[in-house]
């Protein structure tokens, strides 16, 4: 008898453990940051691998995976990313200054569901390679400091790097600080924006 209204229970308590782990994972994010700018920058700044969405001269997008360091935080908020200027992307970009990046945030414990994502439009521009504010940047973290050039080089290889500087205005935002529940029962209303602060634009 009893085992009977175990197993009757079990698949209950189970939804119900699944629930509260769910829970506390996801929801909490959202309680403890909610949608503000703060929060926005911080998963920014956890990450350094993006999608950057170049045009071409004939109007032909391109896109390519890119790490990037973001800029101090007493700086205007900007993003930077190390390439060389014959690279698709620098080209692109000397002839349109328009560009669009894309950040993922999987879930890595539960594959099956979409990503999370911010996105952005934004304006570039190309700064030489030993601009002072992204060489400080690339010393941040270890990734970026694999992606530097070691030891001394010569002038004409330093002439071949360039920065990008990304400046972006209107965050969108998907699924990021938002719980599980939520996005599964009102997935329509679970993107949203914010906009930088004006002392950081």
């Amino acid at each position: 008898m009893l085992l009977d209204i175990f197993s009757f229970f079990s698949p209950i308590i189970q939804f119900l453990t699944f629930k509260i782990i769910i829970d506390n994972i996801f929801l909490k994010q959202m309680s403890d940051y909610g949608k503000s700018w703060e929060f926005v920058e911080k998963q920014i700044r956890k990450k350094t691998f993006g999608i950057l969405g170049t045009v071409s001269p004939l109007g032909r997008a391109h896109t390519s995976g890119i790490v990037y360091g973001v800029s101090p935080p007493q700086e205007k908020f900007r993003l930077y990313i190390l390439t060389k200027n014959d690279y698709f992307k620098a080209k692109n970009i000397q002839k349109n200054p328009y560009v669009s990046l894309t950040i993922t945030y999987p879930h890595y414990w539960l594959r099956f569901v979409p990503a999370a994502t911010i996105y952005f439009q934004a304006t570039a521009r190309l700064l030489q390679f030993e601009d002072p504010i992204p060489q400080e940047v690339f010393k941040q973290k270890r990734i970026l400091r694999l992606v530097i050039p070691k030891g001394e080089i010569s002038k004409k290889e330093k002439e071949s790097y360039v920065f990008i500087e990304i400046k972006p205005k209107k965050i969108i935002c998907h699924g990021v600080g938002i719980g599980l529940l939520k996005q599964r029962k009102d997935h329509e209303h679970t993107s949203y924006f914010v906009e930088l602060p004006i002392d950081k634009r």
